[in-house]
């Protein structure tokens, strides 16, 4: 057995064998695990990636048995591919501090801070308790430096700027219209978006020069109050990326998301670079991957 299959069966062992909510199960084999008083025997040495699949296995297989709408994981492929691009933006950094601002149970900025070299820290905000649980214990395994912030998104973030932005944004409209107008971009009439409103709260918190990567929905810029949205990042941010994700990661077309990557002027940036408007290929071609993640590499090296 592979350790990520040793890790699931380690904590899904555990957890199948109570009657209690399986995620509160995982939470407790985790800090067993954390504390050493029972440990899945490893083949040495072991990898953060391979402890954060594993822990993923069984958050999904958790996730699957209690379904809620705000339970959901952004997928391994979408991921690796956000952290691959993020430790090519900031790989002469010595040290990276990055923001998840609907951090979940952190599987996507886990994946981003385990590709990146040197220094990382991180400030994680999600609202439910669930979730942050397992995202913290998640972070103990992986020794990775989060501070947690278990509050709504959109309200005050009491956090210094980051260098990196990372979230796959929950789409739909956000309820409270009060807070909304704290924002530019609530619209004169009826909700705003809050896939719009963590845009510009991401852009908030980040440093001048700072990258923003979101996983967006792949008619962001065609639906309601688009421009609006246009017009707010002409002002506010550089358009860097736009990157069509493949159809074969999505139920349906109505489902199918893209890479948006946004990135805060600042004075050292004296002309707008062009725009880098890209389809990721079918992930199982390896050879079209491969030549996608050069250009990729060598767009991140113009930076």
């Amino acid at each position: 057995m592979t350790n990520t299959e040793k890790i699931f069966s380690f904590i899904d062992t555990y957890a199948a064998s109570s009657e209690e909510l399986y995620l509160e199960q995982v939470i407790e084999a985790c800090k067993q695990w954390v504390a050493g008083e029972s440990t899945p025997e490893l083949n040495e040495p072991v990898t953060k990636e391979e402890i954060r699949r594993g822990l993923q296995l069984a958050i999904l297989k958790g996730m699957k048995q209690h379904a809620q709408p705000n339970h959901q994981m952004t997928p391994d492929s979408i991921g690796m591919l956000l952290g691959h691009i993020t430790s090519k933006l900031v790989q002469n950094c010595e040290s990276t501090t990055v923001l998840d601002p609907t951090v979940g149970t952190g599987n996507l900025l886990y994946t981003v801070m385990n590709g990146i070299e040197g220094d990382v820290t991180s400030f994680a905000v999600e609202i439910d308790e669930l979730l942050v649980r397992l995202a913290a214990v998640t972070a103990e395994l992986l020794e990775q430096q989060v501070t947690f912030l278990v509050q709504d998104a959109l309200r005050p973030l009491f956090i210094d700027p980051v260098d990196i932005v990372v979230s796959d944004l929950p789409v739909g409209y956000y309820p409270d219209d009060e807070n909304a107008l704290n924002f530019q971009l609530m619209p004169a009439e009826g909700h705003a978006y809050a896939h719009h409103l963590f845009i510009e709260q991401s852009l908030n918190h980040l440093k001048s020069g700072g990258y923003a990567l979101f996983v967006i929905p792949a008619n962001l810029f065609e639906s309601d109050h688009a421009t609006q949205l246009h017009d707010f990042l002409k002002k506010e941010a550089m358009i860097r990326a736009v990157i069509q994700l493949p159809s074969a990661l999505f139920q349906s077309k109505v489902h199918e998301k893209s890479v948006l990557i946004l990135q805060k002027p600042s004075e050292e940036i004296k002309t707008m670079p062009e725009v880098l408007l890209a389809k990721v290929p079918d992930m199982k071609n390896k050879h079209a991957m491969a030549r996608f993640l050069q250009d990729l590499d060598e767009w991140a090296q113009q930076e």
